[in-house]
This record gives structure tokens, sequence and C-alpha cells, in this order.
């Protein structure tokens, strides 16, 4: 699903980011490839974010599922 769509991420790009270490919203995006632009989105990433870091392993098989 998408998180952003300014920039095209979807909740597995999220989720990967924070599986190499990004902690908050706007360095993954800045990993990524691009900072957030209109802002909205950063709520729902920081989510995932934090979602991630708590549940390792259900992010990453969200991750992979493409949830």
């Amino acid at each position: 699903m998408y998180v952003c769509i300014c920039n095209g991420y979807r909740d597995r790009d999220i989720a990967q980011a924070a599986q190499h270490g990004h902690r908050d919203a706007p360095t993954a995006y800045e990993a990524l490839g691009c900072g957030p632009q209109c802002g909205q989105c950063l709520s729902y990433a920081q989510a995932i974010l934090d979602k991630a870091h708590s549940e390792p392993r259900q992010a990453l098989a969200l991750a992979v599922q493409g949830a």
C-alpha cells in the first residue's frame, strides 16, 4: 500500500528502511531517495518505523508480503 503519494513510497519501502536502522520518517525518506514533500504521510510512516523496531520479525514479514 502507498504511504507517500508524493514520492511513491510504499509501506514495504518504509519497513525496509527500518531494517536498515532508520528510526524516524524524515531520515528514512532521505535514505529512500527523497525527503518528505507535503508531510501528510509522516505520522503513518513513523508508525510503520516504530512497529518495525518493536516487532522486527513481523515488520519484515509484512515487507516481504507487500502488505
